[in-house]
């Protein structure tokens, strides 16, 4: 994963490093984004028979990012991981990682069961529904395996290559996290294997940042299809409940995650202006995933440890969910509601731990929400009737953004919160990058020649010392890119720690 020079140190250069210049702001992806974005809604509105016809443009930006999704998420997980050099480590983080998430899925699927309770967004609607507009959902629900046998096999691709044929994650990550292992137990020999796919992330991402001159117009698509197609409906009876599910999120994010980043020591609020590129994306998208790879570049870009962003993310995107989860017990229990099914409180308990299982593995994809709603409510069938789904079918397309804007900003906050248990965090850098986020250069981080041309200048300006001296004060893992190449890529910090490209050269 590329890497960024940490020549400041606590107290020095936190505070003296010069402000890159200003952009116009007519070079910033954010700026283009909103323009597609407002553009969409015109579209849409005006002419709404050819705004639905535009979805393929937000289909083909989202299906251009997914083909590198899998190898970017097996190189980093990998890399991450090989880079501690201990297993036991990894597995304490790993092990950190699963209980934060499990924690924050019970809060959130929590929230969702007493916010529609309270609201009960369905309470006298009594409407009737046609179940061949969810005969699609059905079937995917029902083919899927259910209960603890089916999570498990399915974690379990049927070959090794095929879990990045069908881009499934959960099962890319078990990939990586077993062949990161055999590497940390070859030790040196694998050392080898480590640098080359180290050097394919940076091809992942070398792509990523050239299908991200799309982004403007994928969010285009996306906005036009979703106005087009469906902005008459959403008038109806179904509106509160779409209110509803947007008010609940809108909580768990400012409430819960403002709390969270507040006991981490960092705010909320200058997190989601640092991610704002990637959260219009996702507006425009309805995809948490077509920002993954940017994701990865940024927060180690904003302190965190390459070992700790590159398995925090990814596991994130299956096991960290929030958005999914509010939305899974909202619509599961306003289902019930509208068909007028009596759901008893230890129902609705037993509802919710199902859903902290069902949830795990649902990806960022748009409607993957919507098929693993459908495969909890088919386990309940006898109390809340699976036809029901019919009835937020049309309007699943506006509550996946919701969801999928929920669960990136509970990744981000997540993946920080994480770094600062582990230790894995440069909180000076965070507390620079989010005072000022312009000082993150996304388009030099994902290209590797920038990188190394960076490294370059570093030596030249003498900042080594500097860069030793940081390590050295802050227990760092690793040395900065600059000093592991001066010194043949020694490591620094007497932990093994993470190694740049530029790091390994040496090793």
């Amino acid at each position: 994963m590329p890497s960024f020079g940490r020549a400041a140190t606590a107290g020095q250069g936190a505070d003296k490093a010069p402000a890159p210049p200003k952009k116009p702001i007519y070079r910033h992806l954010y700026f283009w984004v909103l323009v597609g974005i407002a553009l969409g809604i015109a579209v849409g509105l005006l002419f709404p028979a050819q705004g639905a016809e535009m979805r393929w443009l937000a289909d083909l930006f989202i299906k251009l990012v997914k083909v590198v999704i899998a190898p970017t998420i097996f190189c980093t997980v990998v890399v991450g991981i090989a880079s501690l050099g201990n297993l036991a480590k990894a597995g304490g983080l790993a092990l950190r990682t699963l209980v934060y998430f499990t924690a924050l899925t019970v809060i959130a699927l929590a929230i969702g069961l007493v916010t529609v309770n309270i609201m009960r967004p369905g309470a006298g609607l009594n409407m009737s529904f046609d179940e061949a507009d969810a005969a699609d959902t059905i079937a995917a629900a029902e083919g899927a395996e259910g209960g603890i046998s089916g999570f498990i096999l399915h974690m379990v691709p049927e070959s090794f290559f095929g879990a990045f044929v069908d881009g499934q994650l959960i099962q890319v990550l078990v990939l990586a996290v077993l062949v990161a292992c055999a590497l940390t137990m070859l030790g040196k020999r694998g050392q080898t294997a480590v640098r080359a796919l180290d050097t394919m992330s940076h091809v992942m991402f070398g792509v990523i940042k050239i299908v991200m001159y799309t982004a403007p117009l994928g969010a285009f698509g996306g906005m036009a299809f979703t106005i087009g197609e469906y902005g008459g409906q959403v008038l109806g009876s179904l509106a509160y409940f779409m209110i509803s599910f947007y008010i609940t999120c809108v909580l768990f994010i400012v409430v819960v995650l403002g709390i969270v980043s507040r006991l981490a020591g960092f705010s909320l609020f200058k997190v989601l202006r640092l991610i704002r590129d990637e959260l219009l994306i996702v507006l425009g998208t309805s995809s948490s995933e077509s920002v993954l790879p940017r994701m990865l570049v940024k927060l180690e870009a904003a302190g965190v440890k390459k070992s700790v962003v590159g398995l925090t993310i990814p596991t994130g995107y299956s096991f960290n969910l929030d958005g999914t989860a509010i939305y899974m017990t909202m619509g599961a229990i306003f289902i019930a509601q509208a068909t007028g099914s009596d759901i008893s409180v230890w129902t609705q308990i037993g509802l919710l731990l199902f859903m902290l299982l069902s949830s795990k593995g649902a990806a960022g994809v748009s409607g993957a929400g919507l098929v693993t709603l459908a495969a909890s409510l088919a386990a309940f069938g006898d109390v809340i009737p699976l036809a029901g789904i019919a009835l937020i079918v049309g309007i699943d397309r506006f509550m996946s953004e919701a969801r999928s804007l929920t669960n990136l900003i509970g990744n981000a906050v997540g993946t920080l919160v994480i770094a600062r248990w582990t230790g894995g965090l440069d909180r000076d850098r965070l507390r620079e990058v989010l005072d000022r986020p312009n000082t993150i250069d996304m388009d030099a981080l994902m290209s590797y020649d920038a990188e190394e041309g960076a490294a370059a200048r570093a030596r030249e300006d003498g900042s080594t010392a500097t860069g030793s001296a940081d390590a050295d004060a802050e227990g760092a893992d690793a040395a900065p890119a600059a000093e592991a190449t001066a010194t043949g890529g020694a490591a620094v910090g007497g932990e093994g720690g993470d190694r740049t490209p530029a790091e390994v050269k040496g090793g």
